[in-house]
């Protein structure tokens, strides 16, 4: 018992290392050397991809990357290029969480999530594919065979067999963009427009709420402040607030699981804090515009979101911003009035899609920070009796935070909207109040 408590505690201290350490580094050094992201509009699908221009999607997670691909293709050496080889212009699209960090940032639209990838070569309009590092499918160099594009690998850690290797520099960022540009540019004249197919399918979205974007609108710039998120989530306006976050997973209907939790979670009044895949799921489904909230959210969870101007979904970036929705919570808890501490919160978190080792580390660091946190499809300890009870019971005892497995969408939403009402009840926030209209000398008592 000793060595599993043992266990227990490094585990936890190496997943707070990763969460509160290295992603939440990461995240502030991009947005130190990029900028913070603020609320963009762009459009999402296979959609945004146009048969009149060099298509090039960036797929991956390096920053860098796809920041110095954005700069060389706005260059007018490359629009000239493209214009002397017969395309309209040069057309960027991301997919995965490099499609998350060029979307909040300079508003580039999204082509899909991680489970397409290859049907965004299928289409047969990509001239290059360029990929770096986790969570690129082996399948894609066969599979870019069977039509013009080109899969450019530009990681000295992650090259694939039959791929273009064209490595991306850091120290000469700018010229290894443009060379790997130039490539696809190229390449367009090789297009056989009789295998063109796009999808006519696109959704609007807005995107970029990071933490101080939040601040921001929620009080203006004078007076930024979680206040009214505080106050309303107080009066029961919004019942609580979920983070839900993650891949796709095959062993499913791409998105369905996040779809289906995060309707079931607004229609109850629960607000929506939304990373990665997921995020890009939300969008491709219209729940991340401000309308959307008329149409899928709680009555009371929509008047928030109408008089704030926000969507019942707040898209924060992509997995490594999973430290934005751990910043908004403790945000929450300084406010006031809703506990002193993230375990006090009425809040909960889930990946119902997740695939990747990392998820497992996320999802143990927002369970070390006190977050209820809820997993679909399996978890490969269900053989284990002693390790259940550890996750899903006993790791609260030290933890405040436990771990929970449910594959339904729909019934792991109910988990977490319990678990919101027993913290509100806990808060003493489960009894509705009759609204009082203060006048004048009601306000002077209370000063």
């Amino acid at each position: 018992m000793a060595s599993s408590v043992s266990s227990n505690a490094q585990g936890s201290r190496c997943a707070l290392a990763d969460g509160w350490g290295g992603s939440m580094i990461a995240t502030e050094l991009q947005d130190v050397m990029f900028g913070t992201p603020v609320p963009r509009t762009s459009a999402s699908n296979l959609g945004v991809l146009k048969e009149d221009e060099v298509n090039i999607i960036i797929h991956g997670h390096e920053p860098l990357l796809s920041e110095m691909i954005v700069a060389a293709s706005r260059s007018p050496e490359m629009r000239e290029l493209a214009r002397k080889v017969g395309a309209q212009g040069i057309n960027l699209a991301g997919i995965c969480c490099t499609a998350n960090e060029m979307l909040m940032r300079h508003g580039i639209p999204v082509a899909g999530n991680f489970l397409q990838q290859e049907l965004a070569i299928a289409t047969g309009a990509v001239e290059a594919m360029i990929v770096d590092v986790q969570c690129i499918m082996q399948g894609l160099a066969e599979l870019s065979r069977c039509f013009h594009t080109k899969l450019i690998t530009t990681s000295a850690k992650a090259k694939i067999t039959g791929a273009l290797h064209l490595e991306f520099d850091e120290h000469d960022a700018l010229k290894t963009a443009q060379t790997i540009v130039r490539t696809a540019v190229e390449n367009f004249p090789h297009r056989r427009k009789e295998r063109v197919s796009i999808p006519d399918k696109t959704c609007g979205m807005v995107v970029g709420f990071s933490h101080e974007t939040i601040n921001y609108l929620l009080g203006g710039m004078f007076r930024a402040s979680y206040k009214p998120l505080n106050d309303n989530i107080i009066n029961g306006r919004i019942r609580g607030i979920a983070g839900v976050v993650g891949c796709n997973n095959p062993r499913v209907a791409q998105d369905s699981a996040h779809l289906a939790m995060v309707r079931e979670l607004i229609k109850n009044d629960v607000i929506v804090l939304s990373t990665g895949c997921g995020a890009l799921a939300c969008g491709k489904a219209g729940l991340l515009t401000p309308e959307s909230a008329r149409e899928f959210a709680g009555p009371g969870l929509a008047e928030v979101c109408e008089t704030v101007g926000i969507p019942p979904v707040l898209h924060m970036g992509s997995c490594v911003d999973n430290s934005r929705i751990l910043m908004a919570a403790t945000a929450v808890v300084k406010q006031g009035g809703l506990g002193d501490d993230i375990s006090d919160l009425p809040a909960a978190g889930a990946a119902p899609e997740w695939m990747s080792e990392k998820a497992v580390s996320i999802g143990q660091y927002f369970v070390a920070s006190g977050v209820f946190t809820v997993f679909g499809i399996n978890l490969p300890i269900t053989g284990s009796q002693g390790m259940k009870d550890l996750l899903f019971q006993r790791m609260e005892e030290t933890l405040k935070g436990k771990w929970a497995l449910e594959a339904d969408p729909i019934k792991a939403a109910r988990l977490m909207i319990e678990h919101i009402d027993k913290k509100r009840k806990a808060l003493g926030l489960d009894k509705s109040k009759e609204r009082v209209l203060y006048d004048m000398s009601m306000r002077r008592e209370l000063e």
